[in-house]
């Protein structure tokens, strides 16, 4: 008896790592959404699996059991799903009633959803109705798996990731006299760091940037390097500087831009503005409304002074520092940041570092 419930043991964190294996099929694209992932078991084999759609679409336990050719064995079968399934009506009918309206008898969940209209609801639907319902199976790696959602719901803001680039003596950006007359991006990392950066924006909701930065650089903030969707843009311009004719003001991909400044004749149409009555737009300030605006998680990519303010607030999930091999030897200092080191790795001639806040 101890043999058969370690092989079933077993077999359900097997086919639990394969919900979560097919999830990241959903990066980039679900928000608001989670991105979680369902298998179908039937006799230990995989016959119905599928994983959330982009936002709007159906959610992955419905996908999984459309999958399914024949149907009739559902009620045999196990259902595995890395988060509790949904019991509420939103885009698209409750995940639980599909189930049950199957009449799976066994549903195996990674995590329970800490959204206010799921939290526990799903899994006592499926109980009412006969399921045997077993919960925790690899809970560790569902949880790391599902953080961006788990930050949004639990911490009230966007799961934040830091990125910058510094020299090998520690500077984010040279001396002034060293730039091109016209605003553009100073290099420090080679081609290949660049395009993994591109891939990095294609998972994120959004990507934010200080006035600076967008002054010095003249950035496009969008996905040209890898194929995926742009994220939103998030620019804080306290003093509305940038001009009008700026890249991050095209209009291509929705731009957010946080300011003090109360007057709208100086905005411009069809960019979103939202006025902070602060001296300056603090990162506590700008975390609530993103959460208030359903951004589960959010790229900054902005200065020193950008990027230390969330720092300085504890407020970030991971860093990814790239350390090129040039010398500037005076400029721009890099942020100072302290964390758990968790990867590190060469790309061509750089130095890849990420840091997980402790």
């Amino acid at each position: 008896m101890t043999d058969v419930k370690m092989s079933q043991g077993i077999l359900d964190e097997k086919f639990m790592r394969r919900c979560i294996q097919l999830a990241k099929n959903g990066l980039g694209t679900t928000a608001p959404n989670p991105m979680v992932g369902a298998v179908i078991v039937h006799n230990n084999l995989i016959i119905g699996e599928g994983y959330t759609s982009p936002f709007g679409g159906a959610h992955a336990e419905v996908n999984a059991i459309a999958s399914v050719k024949r149907k009739e064995v559902l009620p045999q079968s196990t259902l595995y799903v890395s988060l509790e399934p949904c019991s509420h009506f939103g885009k698209t009918p409750p995940c639980a009633d599909m189930i049950t309206e199957h009449n799976i008898q066994r549903v195996v969940v990674g995590l329970l959803d800490p959204h206010e209209k799921v939290a526990g609801k799903g899994i006592q639907k499926l109980k009412d109705a006969g399921c045997n319902v077993l919960i925790g199976i690899l809970e560790k790696e569902c949880r790391e798996h599902h953080k961006r959602f788990l930050t949004f719901h639990n911490n009230k803001r966007p799961y934040i990731i830091l990125k910058w680039a510094e020299t090998a003596d520690g500077f984010i950006a040279p001396e002034k006299k060293l730039r091109n007359t016209e605003p553009e991006p100073y290099w420090i990392t080679g081609k290949l760091s660049r395009q993994i950066v591109h891939k990095w924006r294609s998972e994120e909701q959004a990507i934010l940037v200080g006035t600076t930065t967008v002054l010095e650089d003249n950035p496009k903030l969008d996905v040209r390097l890898w194929s995926g969707k742009s994220p939103i843009r998030v620019v804080i311009d306290k003093n509305l500087k940038v001009p009008p004719t700026y890249q991050v003001l095209d209009k291509k991909q929705k731009t957010i831009v946080f300011t003090s400044v109360k007057d709208t004749s100086q905005f411009v149409n069809g960019i979103d503005y939202i006025v902070l009555d602060q001296l300056q737009p603090s990162a506590e300030a700008i975390c609530s409304q993103l959460y208030l605006l359903n951004i589960q998680s959010i790229l900054i990519e902005g200065g020193t002074r950008t990027l230390q303010s969330f720092i300085d607030k504890n407020l970030w999930n991971e860093a990814r520092i790239f350390k090129g091999p040039s010398l500037f030897k005076v400029g721009i200092k890099a942020p100072s940041i302290n964390g758990t080191k968790v990867t590190s790795k060469k790309i061509e001639q750089d130095d890849l570092i990420i840091l997980q806040h402790d």
